[in-house]
């Protein structure tokens, strides 16, 4: 029989009722990522998501690397599939696990039998097969605590599989079962990951990024859609919504006090992501705000940012430090692009002396010398979606 690859499904088996919704959600999502690579049987069985290949030409590696990054899983390991007999297991075991089991020096045999009609237990079978693979293998000693190598067996409804020790998976629930929104995504570290970690909750995203040509080069926008790229293998395809944001930067400057920019800035982006949200039919916006961070994320500037939308603003990387940002960067391999040296909007107009505690009536006084709607309405009429 082929390979297979099996996926343990993650919180979503605590669902109750509408658990079904759940699992055709990751079926879909498991199917779409796996069309580069060939035709695939995707199924869910007792709290497994299988993925089989249908013909010999089907690309594996690639098909085990996309399911790597699909919310959803927590684990998931590459098996093969046998006969639901004890001599077939361990042959199986035998061949498919030869390099491994040839080069490991501790191991121990652990078995699952979803299948009850099989006549041994689950133990007897791992007794059987342990024993058989321990006279085969000298270089093999027995650790039931902390072995190199487990050889994972299980008889299911369908079929018994031979697994080694599972990887990780994404976590998390399956994108696009809570819904949409919108996430403003900068050049920088923060919030390409609030991107990823609110994607992972189960929301299916679109992206928002305000462009300041000329101030701002093309290999700044480049760099974005690079990072929006980045994010497609764990968030789907993605639509970059890129605003021009320059005239309403010039008109801040030209009209407004200097200290104030960065949050008027703030609430302008905030207004206009919610005008792409409601074209789109998202129900929230996403940050990459941090609390503290700099001048635009203390508590006073985030209400006084909150205050122009009605939609809610989630922010989840708001009570972590850099370090732990960074760390999830690097993980999803957004670190590297995040730090090439092109300037975004927010940091080729960043006022000297920023207000670290705006007064919501000082910012809407200053405003009232604009036309608030007027530019917002440009800005999004000028919009270039580009889809990643």
């Amino acid at each position: 029989m082929n390979e297979i690859i099996l996926l343990k499904l993650g919180e979503l088996v605590l669902k109750g009722l509408n658990r079904r919704s759940f699992e055709d959600k990751l079926i879909g999502n498991a199917r779409r990522r796996l069309k580069p690579f060939g035709a695939f049987r995707v199924y869910t069985k007792q709290s497994t998501l299988y993925v089989e290949p249908k013909e010999d030409s089907c690309d594996m590696d690639g098909a085990w690397e996309a399911m790597k990054r699909l919310f959803g899983v927590v684990g998931l390991s590459r098996a093969r599939a046998c006969e639901k007999d004890k001599d077939a297991l361990l042959e199986t075991a035998r061949i498919y696990l030869d390099d491994r089991l040839r080069t490991a020096k501790t191991f121990k045999v652990e078995s699952k039998r979803a299948d009850k009609s099989f006549p041994m237990t689950s133990i007897q079978l791992s007794q059987y097969v342990g024993g058989e693979l321990h006279e085969a293998y000298p270089n093999l000693t027995v650790d039931v605590h902390h072995p190199e190598l487990t050889v994972y067996l299980e008889v299911r409804d369908y079929a018994a599989y031979v697994h080694a020790d599972p990887e990780p998976g994404a976590g998390g629930l399956p994108v696009g079962i809570g819904g949409r929104a919108v996430s403003l995504l900068s050049g920088g570290i923060d919030s390409p990951v609030a991107s990823w970690m609110i994607a992972k909750r189960g929301i299916a995203l679109e992206m928002v990024h305000f462009f300041s040509y000329p101030y701002t080069s093309e290999e700044a926008k480049h760099k974005v859609l690079d990072l929006a790229r980045l994010l497609t293998p764990w968030c789907g395809n993605l639509i970059v919504h890129v605003v021009p944001f320059t005239a309403i930067q010039e008109e801040l400057r030209r009209k407004c006090p200097e200290e104030l920019f960065t949050v008027l800035m703030r609430r302008f982006m905030m207004r206009i992501a919610e005008k792409v949200a409601q074209r789109i039919g998202a129900g929230a916006i996403v940050t990459g705000e941090c609390l503290g961070q700099v001048a635009s994320q203390t508590m006073e500037a985030m209400r006084a940012t909150s205050a122009v939308t009605t939609l809610p603003i989630l922010r989840p990387v708001v009570g972590m430090d850099k370090e732990e940002i960074v760390r999830i960067a690097r993980k999803i391999n957004t670190f590297e692009t995040s730090i090439l040296p092109y300037e975004d909007c927010c940091t080729v107009f960043t006022p000297r002396h920023p207000r670290l505690r705006p007064v919501l009536g000082e910012l809407e006084a200053a405003e009232a010398a604009l036309d608030v709607e007027g530019l917002v309405q440009a800005a999004v009429e000028g919009i270039e979606r580009i889809r990643v």
